[in-house]
């Protein structure tokens, strides 16, 4: 497991970044943790604190207050629902920059009714900050525990493969003694990082999000009230994150998202653009691609991007623009007329194989339980097809972190699987590339959203 971020190392780190955005991409985050536990509150003081509040805002925030501290949770509890139930249940975006770096904020429900909202949040972060309430926690016990959410919400952020978890240990400011609790409550945290092996941990951090300790400037900035920490803000160890990098080796893979038909040649020829999103590697005009599942091989004559301008083959491989790596969309045009659909893909030749017969983890999220025979529809890339789960090998406990037998598996259960699809799908590890190997079940008689497959061995 890779260390908890070094203080000395934070501090090195930081001093050293370079000056303005264009040094680091946007970093996407997610907050998590159990309800009430200051995620709402500790985006808000991010906003407030970086001054990415527009003056409007600001002032029907102060008019709500009425002379009162405002309330910093109303920036992202925009739904009617989550004022007057003081929760959060749906997933708000919010941004904001710093003179280091841009960040794109997702704010995830705490309660476990909404944990498939934190579970689509997790699934496109770059890093996770799982919050930890100092006030919910008997931070004096010989042992301490962890609530079931923070457990749950960092297993599942690890499992979906986010780079970096940051455990924020928050609401210093209502503990009598901060120094004492967040010592015992960091060593709880570590133990449980080394038994649920989360390579991810990048820090863990004391914050107040009500107060702002910590926040935006390290707790000896406030006076001597933070001298027990003299570690990096939360804020400092978000600047110095990695941003998601989806393999770059491997052979090309791009799922097939919309066939565009373009104006013919004026000799009857109808040649036809497959837009998409590279999932894997790189693609160049002159690349010979296999389309999947049907097989068949293709050369690359065209690439086009969004402008609709296209670049037809270089000899030049140096030429950057007639090279378009993972993350970014193209348009393809293929040398030859074959039978393409929305769902297909295409991949480096031989480089990926069609399975019907899988093993993966399964993050369950509906009240109905998983159940061995029964018929879901699964979703990969653009393709539905229907599948079942032929057998439940184990359910883990998120209490103990055991594997136990199962039958089924229950609302927020995670279990290792094997599922059966009805039509071959060209899988990969999750391990090795996201999109490749993430599949989303869905309910066709209720067409909930059911769970999340990560599949393990193709």
């Amino acid at each position: 497991m890779s260390a908890v971020l070094d203080h000395t190392t934070a501090a090195t780190a930081h001093a050293a970044a370079p000056r303005g955005c264009a040094g680091h991409r946007a970093l996407r985050f997610l907050t998590a943790g159990s309800v009430d536990d200051g995620k709402s509150t500790l985006i808000g003081r991010l906003l407030y604190d970086s001054r990415a509040i527009l003056a409007d805002q600001l002032d029907t925030l102060h008019a709500r207050a009425a002379g009162e501290p405002i309330d910093l949770s109303l920036l992202t509890d925009g739904l009617e629902a989550e004022r007057e139930q003081r929760i959060t249940i749906d997933v708000a975006f919010r941004y904001f920059a710093t003179r280091t770096r841009k960040f794109i904020i997702a704010d995830a429900p705490g309660h476990e009714q909404y944990t498939r909202n934190m579970v689509t949040a997790a699934a496109g972060s770059d890093a996770a900050v799982v919050l930890v309430d100092l006030t919910k926690i008997d931070w004096r016990a010989p042992r301490v525990q962890l609530l079931p959410q923070t457990r749950r919400h960092a297993l599942l952020a690890q499992l979906l493969r986010v780079p970096s978890i940051v455990f924020a240990v928050n609401k210093i400011d209502a503990v009598d003694d901060p120094a004492a609790a967040f010592a015992a409550v960091r060593d709880a945290l570590q133990h449980f990082a080394v038994e649920a092996a989360l390579d991810a941990l990048a820090g863990i951090v004391p914050v107040s999000a009500l107060r702002g300790d910590n926040v935006t400037q390290r707790l000896g900035a406030v006076g001597t009230a933070g001298a027990w920490f003299d570690g990096p803000s939360l804020l400092e160890l978000l600047e110095q994150l990695p941003t998601v990098q989806e393999h770059a080796d491997g052979g090309f893979a791009l799922p097939v998202q919309y066939v565009a038909r373009n104006d013919g040649d004026g000799a009857g020829h109808q040649a036809r653009t497959l837009w998409g999103r590279v999932a894997r590697s790189h693609v160049r005009a002159g690349d010979t691609v296999q389309v999947l599942p049907s097989g068949q091989t293709a050369r690359v004559q065209a690439l086009q991007r969004g402008t609709g301008h296209a670049e037809a083959d270089a000899t030049d491989e140096s030429a950057g623009h007639n090279r378009v790596t993972a993350g970014q969309s193209v348009g393809i045009v293929l040398d030859r007329q074959l039978d393409i659909s929305r769902g297909d893909w295409l991949v480096a030749p031989q480089s990926l194989q069609a399975t019907q017969r899988f093993a993966a983890t399964l993050a369950w999220l509906d009240t109905e339980p998983a159940q061995v025979g029964r018929r879901y529809l699964v979703r990969h890339g653009h393709r539905w097809v229907q599948a079942r789960i032929v057998a439940i090998e184990h359910r883990l406990d998120i209490h103990t972190l055991q594997r136990t037998d199962a039958h089924e598996l229950a609302v927020n259960d995670i279990g290792e699987v094997t599922v059966e699809l009805q039509q071959p799908l060209p899988l990969a590890p999750f391990a090795d590339n996201r999109e490749c190997g993430a599949l989303i079940v869905v309910d066709p008689a209720s067409h909930r959203t059911s769970g999340a497959l990560l599949v393990r061995a193709a």
